[in-house]
Formats: structure tokens, C-alpha cells, sequence
């Protein structure tokens, strides 16, 4: 993975074109290039896409929408799955790049599926908790097809707690709460 040595501002962040098609996310203040997704990540993603959309409207599911988190320099993220609240739809409404600022409120949901490889884990089990944590994102979901799991955290006075659930353990979301669906279906992309 690429990393800039030039430490970006969120505007000048928002504003940077390398002139190829690298995705970057910003994290304190560097731009780090993400890696490619592997195709399990996209079946996954997809198929969860499928599952909100039987209990969300279409218009709440977002796909590579960034999301400027806190930290003591400025980083964005870019989740595999997001859910908005209406309130955040709304507030998207008519912006020119898919972006939730910080003056925007949290999304709903946050999934990310987990890449080989311990800076992925870090990344997605370290990192990223805390950023969301701290952006008040009510429920972050971690999908880790290598330790076949699904972590769903829930935020709880500004902390997550946490329900780890493998193989065919029904998941549990506070949030979506008539969602039925195993972990295993999840990290299987629906196939049985």
C-alpha cells in the first residue's frame, strides 16, 4: 500500500487529483492508497446491499460514499456498506462528491469487510473503531471472512460493545432488528 510523505488538510484532500483512477482514503492528514477488494469483499457487499434493501429504502444504501471521521488530523474513510439515516440522505442531497462531512450527521450502520493481512485487520478492528466510535455511528459491523465472523458493535455512551458471531449464529442488530440472517449466509455472500 502507497502512502504520501505530504500531510493533506481535509480541503486540500478534497480538492487532490493524481490524474489516475487509485482510490485513496485520508488518514491523519497522509494519503494512503487502498488496496483492491477482493471478489469474495464484493460479493459480500453486494450481497448485503440486497439484504438491507428488503428492509431500508434503496436511497439509505451507499457504496464507496467517504466519511470524514475524527481524529487529531484529518481522515477519511471509505466503508464497503453504509446506511444513512433520512436525515443524512437528506443532507447529501445535491453535493457534488458522495461525502459525509463532519457537519452531517452519523450514518445508521457501517460495514467493513475485512482484507487478508494484519494492517486490514488493524485497520478495520483498530482504527476504524475508534474513528466511528468517535463520529457517533450508532452500529459498525466487521465482516472477517478469515476468522468466518461477523462482529457487530453497538454504540453505547460513546463506546462500543461488542457481539461476535461465527458460522451459522443468527446476527443481532439493535439497529435492524427483523433482519434474518446468519453470519455464515453473510460471509458466504448467500450461498449455503
Amino acid at each position: 500500500m502507497t502512502t504520501t510523505s505530504k500531510r493533506f488538510t481535509l480541503v486540500e484532500y478534497l480538492a487532490y487529483d493524481d490524474g489516475t483512477d487509485k482510490r485513496y482514503e485520508l488518514v491523519n492528514g497522509e494519503l494512503v492508497e487502498m488496496p483492491s477488494e477482493s471478489d469474495l469483499n464484493n460479493l459480500i457487499a453486494i450481497y448485503l446491499i440486497g439484504v438491507f434493501i428488503q428492509v431500508v429504502p434503496i436511497s439509505l444504501l451507499r457504496r464507496g460514499t467517504e466519511i470524514v471521521v475524527s481524529g487529531s488530523r484529518a481522515t477519511s474513510r471509505v466503508p464497503d456498506l453504509i446506511v444513512l439515516t433520512e436525515e443524512l440522505a437528506a443532507a447529501l442531497t445535491g453535493t457534488a462528491r458522495s461525502i459525509i462531512m463532519p457537519d452531517m450527521p452519523p450514518p445508521a450502520l457501517v460495514v467493513e469487510i475485512v482484507l487478508p493481512g494484519k494492517e486490514n485487520e488493524d485497520r478495520d478492528y483498530r482504527y476504524k473503531r475508534s474513528e466511528y466510535a468517535a463520529r457517533g455511528i450508532a452500529e459498525y459491523w466487521i465482516v472477517d471472512p478469515q476468522s468466518d465472523r461477523v462482529v457487530v458493535l453497538t454504540l453505547v455512551d460513546g463506546l462500543y460493545e461488542e457481539a461476535i458471531f461465527p458460522g451459522g449464529d443468527r446476527l443481532v442488530s439493535p439497529m435492524f432488528p427483523t433482519l434474518e440472517l446468519t453470519a455464515k449466509q453473510v460471509l458466504r455472500a448467500g450461498e449455503a
